[in-house]
Formats: C-alpha cells, structure tokens, sequence
C-alpha cells in the first residue's frame, strides 16, 4: 500500500514538474533549472510557456539600464541566440526550457518604436511559429520575473551568447545589469 502511495505522489510530482517546465522533448543542449530554482511567475506578468500565444502577439520597445530594447506586449524582455543561424532557431530540449521561444498562431504585431518591417516568424521543428526580429528568432529567459528584467543579458549558455536587441534588430552587448546573473559569466541557469 506504501508503495502504492509513494508511486503516485512521485507519477504526480513528475507530471506537475514537466508541466511547469513547457514539456520540450527536442534535443538540444543547456542547462536544465532544478525545481527549486525556478523562479515563480509573478501574478501581472506570466512566466512564459512556450505555447503559441492566442491572437496577436505584440512587440515593443522599453527603455532601462541597456538603453531601448525589444520586449513583448507585457513588458517581457526578448532576446536573441547567438548560435541560431539565419532565421532558424537552434534551441530545444533543455535549451528551450530555460530560454522558452516566442511562439505565435497569427502574425506579430509592431508596437510603437518597433519596425513592422523586421518582424516574422519561422517555423520550428514541432511546427510551432517562432516570431523573428531582423532575422533572429526571439526568446525569453525563465528567469526574467518581472517586465524589464534582463537576467540573462550575456549570459553563455547551450554553446553561444544570449543578448537583447534594440529596435533596429542588433543585439546589445552592454553587460547585464548590476546583481543579475548574466554578464557573460557563464550558465544561464536561473538559480546562478
């Protein structure tokens, strides 16, 4: 009966954990969150999931420590991939739950400051529709909690650098913020 018990309170913890974490099942390389580390969603602002958004998906600019860089509708910092080449993402599996892709069903949307002209999308390999910016698939970072943050601004993770871009679509390479864990240091693990 113990065992019994025991196996489904694990069948649930996994399935809650595989949940939270987007279910990617890709290949691909990075660094995996422990359940402790990853960070809780705040209530105004979701973490992402890397669902499709619903309906339109709205980019836009925001201004902070890195000068004026591309954010969604709810003031989530986007970022792109070094590694990623022309207009195909290269970040899966592990790679995908920490740095959950900008998915979209229709077609994104120019906010003020944002160039209509530079967005787009492409297609993965589950066939989910990344949007794009100048090119470069867009991302969020898990551990981004609050609209602005940019966490893993430099960050070296899955074999390549992660930056923001600014509105005419290049990356900003200004380290990240003072106390975030980006900066070029390493891992882009939301518990370094």
């Amino acid at each position: 009966m113990r065992h019994t018990a025991r196996t489904a309170a694990t069948a649930a913890a996994v399935t809650l954990l595989a949940t939270a974490l987007g279910g990617c099942s890709h290949g691909g390389g990075g660094t995996t969150p422990s359940p402790s580390a990853t960070p809780s969603a705040p209530s105004a602002s979701p973490r992402p999931s890397g669902s499709p958004a619903a309906g339109a998906v709205t980019i836009r600019v925001r201004s902070g420590q890195l000068g004026t860089f591309l954010v969604d509708g709810q003031g989530r910092t986007l970022y792109l991939f070094v590694a990623d080449k022309g207009h195909t993402s290269t970040c899966y599996g592990d790679c995908a739950k920490v740095w959950p892709p900008l998915l979209v069903t229709g077609t994104p949307q120019a906010g003020t400051g944002v160039q209509s002209a530079l967005l787009g999308t492409t297609t993965r390999r589950d066939g989910t529709k990344e949007v794009t910016y100048n090119g470069h698939p867009l991302y969020y970072f898990v551990a981004d909690r609050h609209p602005g943050d940019a966490k893993g601004q430099g960050s070296n993770d899955s074999g390549a650098k992660w930056w923001v871009l600014d509105p005419s679509g290049k990356e900003i390479t200004k380290p990240a913020p003072s106390g975030s864990p980006g900066a070029g240091t390493g891992s882009a693990s939301p518990g370094s």
